[in-house]
């Protein structure tokens, strides 16, 4: 009977003309007026504000000219090694005696460099072409050093001139002595084959290394000089006490040009 006169009720004041209408809690004004607040600060950021990233890709460190490949314009018998690893040399220097079926010839380097590697040893065979040394072109001993890094094709468009370089340097204690700083100084238009980075760091094992995952183009980095042991900028304040050497390997990290985060929503 209860639920019968309460039935009877409603339907004599349908429309409960009577009862003060709540359009919404004071609660509600508050989440309303916060998710509005974030909308419009998020669209703001999205449209004003930037991202940076960063992209990671092999190093070396290299003098600015490259190496080259010395290789043997006769076939016969070293019987004399004139250079040692290590060593720097003007060009036209003698590197090899080999005695052939004409008489004794002398195998001399094509560019002023130093000796980086040395494959040929007295009393060898060698045969036309053959590769005796690897020599990297540097003519003084002061000239800098840079880092070559080989950076996927695909995020190579976004690098920007200048842009800031943090390398971890592989024979340098990461923990102890921080990251080696450097700035982009140019970017290659085209992309580097196996072979094409063999000839410019004079190890064919390096150019088959970074073009694993397909041919990359090669970022040259400037390194930031600092009056630290190794005359070279790093993010402590002293870096490791002794200077570094050419064809060293690191991993480079590059920040790429920054992004509005609305780029990403249009096509």
């Amino acid at each position: 009977m209860q639920f019968r006169r309460q039935a009877l009720a409603r339907l004599q004041s349908p429309e409960e003309l009577d009862v003060p209408v709540r359009l919404a809690r004071p609660q509600g004004w508050l989440v309303l007026a916060v998710s509005l607040a974030a909308v419009a600060g998020g669209t703001v950021w999205a449209v004003t504000g930037s991202v940076a990233s960063t992209v990671g890709a092999p190093a070396v460190l290299t003098h600015a000219e490259g190496s080259y490949v010395l290789q043997s314009p006769v076939a016969g018998q070293v019987t004399a090694v004139l250079a040692r690893q290590g060593e720097r040399l003007p060009a036209n220097s003698p590197v090899l005696k080999v005695r052939t079926a004409q008489g004794d010839s002398m195998v001399r380097t094509i560019a002023a460099g130093r000796i980086t590697a040395l494959a040929a040893t007295l009393g060898q065979i060698v045969r036309t072409g053959a590769d005796i040394a690897s020599v990297e072109k540097v003519a003084h001993a002061g000239d800098p050093l840079y880092a070559t890094v080989y950076v996927p094709a695909a995020n190579a468009a976004a690098i920007p001139a200048g842009a800031a370089v943090d390398l971890t340097v592989s024979s340098v204690p990461t923990q102890q002595y921080g990251v080696l700083r450097g700035h982009v100084r140019s970017v290659d238009r085209a992309a580097q084959s196996a072979q094409s980075i063999a000839a410019y760091l004079g190890d064919s094992g390096l150019g088959e290394q970074f073009t694993e995952k397909g041919r990359p183009v090669a970022v040259l980095v400037r390194l930031d000089r600092s009056a630290t042991a190794s005359g070279l900028k790093w993010s402590t304040a002293d870096g490791p006490p002794f200077r570094l050497d050419s064809m060293t390997l690191a991993t480079a990290s590059i920040r790429l040009a920054d992004q509005r985060p609305v780029d990403w929503l249009l096509p």
